[in-house]
């Protein structure tokens, strides 16, 4: 009877402890991801040497540069390059897809930062350029991706699950990479490697098979724009980003 009692005992700690990890992460649309290692997509070339890992926990993206010597406060424009899909034979993602996904994504930058800057096309002193390519994309399996968020049962597994893998099950995701250039010099101001996985909230359960992925686009558009307009206004320096 000792031994039955403290089996039950082990399994409710268990089960609060899940129910915890639950709580902090379970309520998320998009959650950021670490990234393993440099990129090799040769999207960023040797600049990709110059990232250095970023605080995931303070919400940095997982690797990270910032020129010391840029002048933030010159820039008021900014030119949006179209958004490229970067893979090699062994991905996934169908060329459509590829193209679906770019399209979006660029719709995305340009819908946040037309709130902060002007658009333009044509090179100056006070224009930056932007450049993003999705490096890895992984699409949701719709039907049961809902299942393992609503059912409290598979809600437990999926903590589990997460907390093995680094992502929620039946999740879909996005990694992309950025650079941020003075559009009359090339300078390079900034690049940054960023993952995100589709969290567990219900809101994000009821995703089409790429919603998870369009959501860690929309995430990265909007913290992109804000963060680059703090850093123009002076609202915040290098080592306090991220804004909200």
């Amino acid at each position: 009877m000792n031994g039955g009692s403290q089996v039950m005992k082990t399994i409710q700690a268990l089960t609060a402890a899940l129910c915890l990890a639950l709580m902090a992460t379970g309520c998320a649309v998009t959650e950021m991801r670490s990234v393993t290692k440099t990129p090799d997509s040769g999207f960023l070339g040797k600049d990709a040497s110059l990232l250095t890992p970023g605080d995931i926990s303070k919400g940095q993206v997982g690797l990270r540069y910032f020129n010391p010597s840029a002048q933030w406060r010159q820039y008021t424009k900014i030119i949006i390059e179209p958004v490229t899909f970067w893979g090699d034979d062994t991905t996934k993602v169908k060329p459509p897809d590829q193209q679906a996904l770019a399209t979006y994504f660029r719709g995305a930058l340009e819908k946040e930062f037309a709130q902060q800057f002007e658009i333009v096309t044509t090179p100056a002193p006070d224009v930056v350029r932007l450049q993003v390519a999705i490096t890895d994309a992984e699409a949701a399996t719709p039907g049961m991706r809902t299942i393992s968020v609503i059912v409290p049962q598979m809600r437990l597994l999926n903590a589990v699950q997460s907390m093995a893998t680094d992502k929620q099950v039946f999740a879909g995701g996005l990694q992309a990479e950025m650079k941020l250039t003075d559009a009359a010099t090339g300078q390079l101001l900034s690049a940054a490697v960023g993952r995100a996985m589709g969290g567990g909230s219900i809101k994000a359960a009821a995703q089409v098979e790429w919603g998870d992925a369009q959501n860690a686009m929309d995430f990265f558009a909007k913290r992109a724009a804000t963060n680059f307009k703090a850093l123009t206004t002076g609202r915040a320096t290098v080592a306090e980003l991220p804004v909200e």
